[in-house]
């Protein structure tokens, strides 16, 4: 797969930012769903490390993982996230032995300032239906939902809804669901909960993120 080369500075950031806003497509899924990824990157000094676990899916059972490694060249700027974990993320990916049907990242997919959150720009460059699934908001305005697992709300940006609020357990914080490319809102939310097992990150982005803190503690 042809990837173009990264930016590396803030401004050629937002230049291509602005270019891809526009290529991202919130549409339903297109096919099946039979296997679902789920990616995480962690920071070892200048190192990042990018894992994926690869799922069975609707039985969410584990069939692969795969990691990357490289020195980390983009800096923290909150809004672009995507420039300093998306590199690694994709060397990871493409490392699958199959390519999944739908990615989930932990980030935003379009509840983003300009629509293109981490898994709007990965699923789009890679051409996968992607989503975001985010611990804490960036964007937008929301009423809490109800306390049960299942419960949602939707997450409005500029008066338009960019995301679900999604209570994954019961009386526990929801996460911030939002479709990122080749995906509606419907089919996140759906997928997003039958990922679930008994706690509160989908089990593909729970496994993704166990396996990088092991990478990087076998490197102290």
């Amino acid at each position: 797969m042809n990837i173009p080369p990264w930016p590396r500075t803030i401004s050629e950031a937002k230049v291509l930012q602005n270019d891809l806003k526009n290529k991202v497509r919130i549409i339903p899924l297109q096919k099946k769903v039979r296997f679902v990824a789920g990616v995480d990157a962690a920071f070892a000094g200048d190192r990042i490390i990018g894992t994926v676990c690869l799922f069975r899916y609707p039985e969410v059972t584990l069939v692969g993982e795969a990691y990357a490694e490289m020195r980390n060249l983009f800096p923290y700027v909150p809004g672009f996230l995507s420039f300093r974990e998306g590199p690694v993320i994709v060397e990871t990916i493409q490392k699958l032995p199959i390519k999944p049907d739908v990615i989930l990242f932990d980030g935003q997919g379009i509840a983003h300032p300009l629509g293109l959150g981490i898994a709007s720009h990965i699923g789009l460059l890679l051409n996968i239906p992607a989503i975001g699934c985010a611990k804490s908001r960036l964007v937008g305005e929301y009423t809490e939902p109800a306390v049960q697992r299942g419960s949602s709300s939707l997450l409005f940006y500029n008066n338009k809804p960019v995301g679900a609020v999604l209570r994954t357990r019961d009386n526990v914080k929801p996460l911030f669901i939002s479709p990122g490319h080749r995906i509606d809102m419907k089919a996140s939310i759906e997928i997003v909960l039958n990922c679930l097992s008994k706690y509160r990150i989908p089990e593909p982005l729970r496994r993704a993120d166990f396996l990088s803190k092991s990478l990087k503690r076998e490197q102290r």
